[in-house]
């Protein structure tokens, strides 16, 4: 039998190939956990948007498949490659990404926060470029960002710009928060392998107290629910690998609790 509980103290590194499941996850925890001690005037919703991809063929999500009838094919297509004839022809389409995020909103529905949990499309182009821009006209619209970024790959520096991170800063995973208004501040709560994840501030109205959210409690229910302990396979390298320095941390960890196989 796998294990209840990841034997890392903080964000497993091995839940990252399924990022799609432990995503939404994430957000339908972290919703239910914010309408829980949010102040009765404001309210946690989930909304899903269209991820922009890149090109270089890494995607999230499966290929689907859609059915054709053969008179329905594209004429463009004649020449290309080897045609037959049959009843019918499936031809593979690969779906839009869907992310989720939160967002807070007041009973008139005016948004005050944001709450983004990053995904690899996220942090390279063109999926970049267009998550800094929606950034820029949320906080230019007086709305807080919180940005949860428990994933290693793309580029995290390029994401936290216009904001550099000092170099003892710097760490495996994080959370930026990014407070609206005529100052606009920014806060980085580092993560690293041997650290629980933290308990962060969610800013509100002027007038609030920021909420805290406990993400360490919302990632060990993700994984108890999804039965990861059950199918992670630790012996496996991690995609993309390790520093040196953060394998003989991973190293380190699961001799202490090594999972069964």
């Amino acid at each position: 039998m796998g294990l209840m509980k990841s034997p890392f103290p903080g964000m497993d590194p091995f839940l990252e190939p399924h990022w799609v499941d432990i995503h939404s996850s994430l957000v339908v925890g972290t919703r239910d956990e914010l309408n829980l001690h949010l102040p009765e005037d404001l309210v946690a919703r989930s909304e899903e948007r269209v991820a922009v991809e890149s090109d270089d063929g890494d995607r999230e999500i499966g290929p689907d498949v859609r059915v054709f009838s053969p008179s329905n094919a594209d004429p463009e297509e004649e020449g290309r490659g080897v045609i037959l004839e049959a009843p019918f022809k499936l031809v593979v389409q690969n779906d839009p990404i869907i992310e989720r995020f939160i967002r807070i909103i007041d009973e008139a529905g005016q948004l005050v926060t944001v709450v983004e949990f990053i995904s690899p499309t996220n942090k390279r182009p063109p999926g970049l470029d267009a998550f800094r821009q929606k950034r820029r006209e949320l906080l230019e619209s007086n709305v807080h960002v919180v940005e949860v970024d428990l994933v290693r790959a793309g580029n995290w520096r390029s994401l936290m710009r216009p904001h550099r991170c000092p170099a003892k800063g710097v760490s495996l995973y994080r959370v930026t928060i990014r407070t609206a208004g005529r100052r606009r501040f920014g806060y980085l709560y580092p993560i690293r392998l041997m650290d629980p994840l933290a308990e962060i501030p969610i800013p509100l109205r002027p007038a609030d107290l920021p909420v805290k959210l406990k993400l360490q409690p919302l990632l060990d229910r993700v994984y108890q629910n999804g039965r990861y302990g059950r199918t992670l396979d630790y012996r496996r390298p991690l995609d993309p690998p390790l520093q040196p320095d953060d394998a003989v941390v991973v190293e380190a960890i699961l001799k202490e609790g090594r999972p069964s196989a």
